[in-house]
């Protein structure tokens, strides 16, 4: 069975990513694929910013990320790049811990201006650990998406494009549930 695993790198789980991580959680449970999500932010501070190897709680979310065959890097985009939250734990990936994984890098930011911080800050840092395979970034205006009472709302072209990308890269022995 395909694995996938949802690395989010945001500070809050009250976040708006948190609710295109949704969206991706119902693409993948929809198309048979079991999945688990990270969130950076949860993992003990000290260990991600010492680079502790020997972290047990880091060491277990590393293992799933060697796990997984499709792996989702979610980011806010602050300052023109990628969170310092996910780079943490990106530095704490295996050298060639992305080899022979489908990568999807994913942001949501303030603005249209920033589409390119995923080509020029996150890309580059995943190629290094080996991935060859990643997907075209998502990238999500924050307006697009919206808290709800009951959580969170996309704008339908938003999960257009998250669609129009999985479908580019999807394993094609999909099981429907």
């Amino acid at each position: 069975m395909t694995k996938a695993i949802i690395i989010n790198g945001g500070n809050s789980v009250q976040s708006r990513l948190t609710g295109i991580q949704q969206v991706i959680e119902q693409l993948l449970t929809k198309d048979g694929i079991k999945s688990e999500v990270i969130h950076v932010h949860q993992l003990p501070a000290v260990d991600l910013i010492t680079a502790n190897y020997a972290s047990e709680a880091i060491a277990k979310e590393i293992v799933k990320v060697g796990e997984a065959d499709i792996v989702f890097f979610l980011t806010p985009i602050f300052k023109g790049s990628f969170t310092g939250i996910l780079k943490t734990f990106i530095d704490l990936l295996p050298q060639k811990g992305l080899e022979n994984k489908l990568v999807v890098p994913v942001a949501i930011g303030g603005s249209i201006a920033h589409l390119l911080a995923l080509e020029y800050s996150l890309k580059p840092v995943l190629s290094i650990l080996g991935a060859t395979q990643i997907a075209s970034p998502i990238y999500i205006v924050d307006s697009q998406v919206s808290r709800t009472e009951t959580g969170f709302e996309l704008e339908a072209e938003a999960i257009q494009r998250i669609d129009k990308v999985w479908e580019a890269v999807a394993p094609k022995e999909k099981v429907n549930v």
